[in-house]
């Protein structure tokens, strides 16, 4: 059986990665295990008392431990394993992990940050495994699942990722009982659209008629398929909105470095507006 990677949440505040992750196992028929990540800067006391800097972590993580089992038990899985670790750099134990361990999917709540680089943008880079990020205020209604499609690009590693996204997301709406809706946006430079030198539905109606053969293929009904012109983050948000999308499924090409910094990627973007929780597609060769 395949295997759900699921991060246990930190504060009250966000999602429960535990409880979505648990329900969403049952419904994907996987099975979860659960990880529950410790690390917080402690007083420098191993010069002075050696012993208490271990028994201090050990102690943090058995309560970190302890937590979990009572969440799983909660919920009448008591039979999900449970590891408890003291670690500082998470995205890398859990990219790693999981790639090397064989599981399929990561659950993690998003993780609030001011930081440069949070855990969520390192995950997206160096993942080889789809990640599914539960957002902190999601949408209140609905149960359809939107995926977003580069029907623009001759790539052939984004013509893979296009069909990789989208068999994710047909499995995923097949799961929970939702929709699955496709979008596609032809994206629109933002200087173009304030002096409304070209109307964003002729665009939109052009890309349409341009990729009739690759939306006809989705077999799904039109109302189902949705092709707009303007900017990709803006849309894609906009478009969950209003179709009250449970998920957003999106792929990601992982730029690292410094054109990672300068440039992103739109999955990065798109993670801090989104109320849908969103389902991250690596591109990596054993996935597409």
């Amino acid at each position: 059986m395949d295997k759900v990677y699921i991060i246990a949440q930190k504060a009250d505040s966000q999602s429960d990665a535990v409880g979505h992750g648990v329900k969403l196992s049952r419904q994907l028929d996987m099975a979860p295990e659960v990880f529950a990540y410790s690390y917080e800067h402690l007083p420098d006391f191993a010069h002075y008392i050696p012993a208490v800097t271990p028994v201090t972590q050990a102690a943090i993580v058995k309560k970190a431990k302890k937590a979990v089992e009572q969440k799983l038990a909660e919920l009448g899985a008591e039979q999900v394993p449970v590891q408890s670790l003291w670690c500082k750099h998470l995205y890398e134990h859990a990219c790693k992990t999981a790639h090397q361990q064989g599981f399929k999917l990561i659950v993690k709540a998003i993780h609030a940050s001011d930081h440069f680089l949070p855990t969520d943008w390192h995950i997206i880079r160096y993942t080889k495994v789809p990640v599914l990020f539960l957002s902190d205020k999601p949408q209140q209604t609905g149960k359809d699942v939107l995926v977003a499609v580069d029907l623009g690009s001759n790539s052939p590693v984004k013509q893979k990722l296009n069909k990789a996204v989208v068999a994710k997301g047909r499995a995923l709406a097949a799961a929970t009982g939702g929709k699955l809706h496709v979008a596609y946006v032809s994206r629109m430079h933002v200087v173009i659209n304030d002096l409304d030198l070209v109307d964003n539905a002729t665009v939109a109606a052009a890309a349409r008629k341009r990729f009739a053969d690759e939306l006809t293929a989705l077999n799904l009904p039109d109302e189902q398929i949705h092709v707009v012109a303007g900017d990709p983050e803006l849309c894609l948000y906009d478009l969950s909105c209003r179709l009250k999308a449970q998920y957003f499924v999106i792929g990601a090409r992982q730029r690292k470095g410094i054109l990672g910094h300068v440039i992103g990627n739109t999955a990065e973007t798109v993670l801090s507006k989104m109320r849908s929780h969103v389902l991250v597609i690596p591109a990596f060769d054993e996935l597409l």
